[in-house]
């Protein structure tokens, strides 16, 4: 079987989510691999030096330079034909585009596949995490967002493994158009593929509270993190939120503080190595899934914690 991966990317560097995807890709059949962006070239050399990759599939017009699903769909509904199974992330780029393209196609999508039992079936989470579900394929062509926490990264070389191949652009109209993007810089590692993180919940109290959290973040060289409940609340904003409505990630060390643990948190986060419960509440649920917990007020337990990491 042939299979194609969708990378992310922000045409300068590729998101390190898109190695899970590969892995998966791999245990299915060979791999090409699609990057589709603007003076994207750094990507595609980067691309180019995956372990166990066929191809690398370039797709450079200023049509993609942010590319939206409606255009982006246009293209891969014409690459579709040369390939059996067509794979992205199952982040919001992936789940934005691939039911698009699984409509065109006429199948149905298989999401958030977090093992390959073989070529046709699959293990997802469903209930929130809370059972796997295994699931049979009768499609021709597969159209598969991928759980990249549950798949190992695919190890990149230090040279060149495989050809780059120039592909054109498909012309699409469209009434929907690109305005602009709103994220927030940082020099925090990325919340999905960070190795640790620190999150804060509805605890905090306030969004001046929250710079605890983020003071302890940087101690740390780890990302920032945050429940549902503290960005509805205003505490940060919504690209920090981790969950079965935000994002999954599963770091080496996860810090939760003033997190009751609600089960769509969960969700998002128990698949995290090392979990660490900081609330007062000796009944929150995030204990039930914390390796240490600590029952204690947080605004005196973060300062002495922080205080320890300095000597």
């Amino acid at each position: 079987m042939r299979t194609l991966v969708i990378t992310e990317h922000n045409n300068t560097q590729l998101d390190l989510q898109t190695l899970g995807v590969v892995n998966c890709a791999a245990q299915i059949g060979a791999v090409d691999v699609l990057i589709v962006g603007s003076q994207c070239q750094a990507v595609a050399d980067h691309s180019a030096k995956i372990s166990g990759i066929t191809n690398v599939l370039v797709c450079d017009d200023p049509l993609y330079a942010n590319p939206l699903a409606e255009t982006l769909s246009a293209l891969l509904y014409e690459l579709a034909d040369n390939y059996d199974a067509v794979l992205a992330p199952s982040t919001t780029f992936g789940k934005n585009l691939m039911p698009r393209l699984a409509v065109l196609l006429d199948v149905q999508q298989i999401s958030d596949v977090c093992a390959v039992i073989d070529h046709h079936t699959f293990k997802r989470p469903i209930y929130a995490g809370n059972a796997i579900e295994t699931v049979r394929s009768r499609d021709d062509k597969l159209i598969i967002t991928v759980r990249t926490t549950a798949f190992q990264a695919t190890p990149v070389g230090e040279t060149k493994e495989a050809p780059i191949q120039t592909i054109k652009a498909v012309p699409v109209t469209t009434p929907t158009t690109f305005v602009c993007d709103d994220l927030d810089a940082s020099d925090r590692p990325e919340l999905s593929s960070a190795s640790i993180i620190v999150s804060g919940g509805r605890g905090l109290g306030c969004a001046e509270n929250f710079s605890l959290v983020q003071a302890l973040a940087d101690q740390l060289g780890g990302a920032v993190g945050a429940s549902r409940a503290a960005v509805d609340a205003g505490y940060i904003s919504n690209d920090h939120q981790v969950g079965q409505t935000g994002k999954i990630v599963a770091p080496k060390l996860y810090i939760a503080v003033g997190l009751s643990g609600a089960i769509q948190h969960l969700a998002g986060m128990k698949d995290s190595h090392i979990i660490v419960a900081i609330n007062c509440d000796p009944d929150a649920p995030i204990f039930k899934v914390a390796d240490y917990g600590l029952v204690a007020d947080l605004f005196k337990a973060i300062p002495e914690l922080a205080q320890a990491l300095k000597q």
